[in-house]
């Protein structure tokens, strides 16, 4: 049986939105983004959602600068999380991939993000999008304090 995801659905900043995380504590915006081989990317700043299906599709990092001056950001799809800890959120990619990615300028997109602008960080980072034929939405891995506490979804609510 193939699962069917909205096509249209534009994503949205979860904190544009009325919508909050169904536990509280499992909110990664601000936590620090560390790539596959230990290093520190950046922090999340915000989480784009799916206002149809309620779920977190992109991530947006934040990484160099002082006080905003001179900073990038950068788009990656939550598929790309291996693992959630306390103050720290793993990806599967490396910092210098991540540098390379597509451009995002968050002054130069208009928002909401639509299908065919997210489209391309699927394909750089070879993961297949949300809106595709049995696609899957990810569990992650969380550390032992995380898991005693929560369970893995990061849908929204009303």
């Amino acid at each position: 049986m193939k699962l069917q995801h909205s096509t249209d659905s534009p994503l949205v900043r979860l904190k544009d939105t009325d919508l909050t995380l169904e536990d509280r504590d499992q909110d990664i915006r601000g936590r620090k983004v560390i790539d596959r081989d230990g290093k520190e990317i950046g922090h999340i700043s915000s989480l784009f959602i799916d206002e149809a299906e309620r779920k977190v599709r992109m991530l947006e990092i934040r990484a160099g600068g002082f006080l905003g001056i001179g900073d990038r950001h950068f788009l990656l799809p939550i598929d790309a999380i291996t693992k959630v800890a306390k103050n720290e959120v793993h990806v599967n990619e490396t910092l210098e991939r991540i540098v390379q990615s597509p451009v995002y300028a968050p002054a130069l997109v208009e928002e909401p993000i639509t299908q065919g602008h997210s489209e391309p960080f699927y394909g750089y980072y070879g993961l297949s999008p949300y809106w595709g034929d049995g696609y899957m939405y990810p569990t992650f891995p969380m550390s032992t304090e995380e898991n005693l506490l929560h369970d893995h979804s990061h849908r929204v609510t009303d």
